[in-house]
């Protein structure tokens, strides 16, 4: 896939200091809006026993719910918690063995280190055995795939959805097999599933999605190695940006309830606002994978504030975590 200069003029604002969405000129009257959800988006944990991952989990899930329920509205406990994918180091290409290792620790952290709703959106290292060579799987596992992850997370499929706060919470599996790897894409089957869940939503209800990887995105672009003075374009490999982004833009368009989709992946900090819908890259719990700060982009987690006017509001937040040595 390449990405041409028209389609990056085309994207609009990019950054992570816009003014807030709805801002009006000075002196102009606005109507008070009132914030019906706080969720708390931890993306790219990458839990492993290397490393101090589980140390490192658990003090962003303490701070997280450090937070006081009081009137400063920047220091109010999230109402839940989603977690953005790549849950655990890697089961892509893991055995049996080590997947199972991952797993038991973050079973073990979340219960003795979280309080809060949690929901959960499925990454591209969650996903056991894709790499048959390295992970020594045949296909034929009862719990290759995605049905590992699923059941991890408590449900039977790796999407679903649900109603918060005046708000319709959608959380996507974007990790579709592509040869011995993965592209960022739905199948027809969740599209389908996509398409009649929109519709179910009444046209004044707001709706937020959550996906791995980003539908639309900029962040490919800062990684993409130099080209070329002869080079048609950028290439952005299909792990890094939905493929079928074109898709969804025309369902985006048809249903303008659709406010703000989000993710994580990059381990980038991104805000995309492009035809009417906020696009919001959201860094990682593990930063550099535990090792260190990503591009400058320190260990942290989102805190995104949905309001009852479809606004949507994202700050970062470093938890204070400091790789090991």
């Amino acid at each position: 896939m390449l990405i041409h200069r028209r389609d990056v003029l085309a994207a609009g604002a990019v950054g992570v200091g816009l003014a807030p969405w709805g801002a009006v000129a000075r002196g102009a009257s606005v109507a008070p809006r009132s914030r019906r959800l706080r969720i708390a988006h931890l993306t790219d944990l990458h839990l492993q026993p290397e490393l101090q991952a589980a140390r490192g989990v658990a003090a962003c899930l303490a701070h997280v719910q450090s937070r006081v329920r009081s009137d400063d509205a920047t220091d109010v406990v999230p109402d839940m918690i989603v977690t953005g994918g790549d849950t655990i180091m890697d089961a892509f290409e893991a055995d049996r063995a080590r997947t199972k290792l991952q797993w038991e620790l973050w079973r073990r952290v979340k219960a003795d280190h979280c309080s809060l709703e949690m929901h959960s959106v499925v990454g591209n290292h969650d996903v056991w055995g894709w790499d048959r060579a390295k992970a020594g799987t045949t296909g034929e596992e009862p719990l290759y795939g995605k049905r590992w992850v699923c059941d991890e997370f408590g449900r039977d499929l790796p999407y679903t959805s649900f109603d918060r706060g005046g708000w319709h919470v959608v959380l996507l599996d974007s990790v579709s097999p592509h040869e011995r790897s993965y592209v960022g894409r739905i199948d027809d089957a969740q599209w389908d599933w996509f398409e009649r869940d929109l519709a179910a939503v009444a046209p004044g209800t707001p709706v937020i999605v959550f996906s791995h990887i980003p539908i639309l995105s900029a962040t490919p672009l800062a990684v993409a190695g130099p080209v070329g003075p002869g080079a048609a374009g950028i290439p952005v490999p299909g792990g890094q940006i939905h493929v079928d982004r074109d898709r969804f833009q025309r369902l985006f368009a048809a249903r303008r309830n659709v406010k703000a989709c989000v993710s994580g992946h990059m381990h980038l900090v991104e805000q995309l606002d492009f035809q009417g819908v906020r696009y919001l890259c959201n860094g990682a719990v593990s930063a550099g994978w535990w090792k260190g700060h990503h591009r400058g982009t320190d260990f942290g987690y989102a805190v995104l504030d949905l309001f009852d006017d479809g606004t949507v509001e994202r700050r970062y937040v470093p938890y204070g975590w400091t790789a090991a040595t």
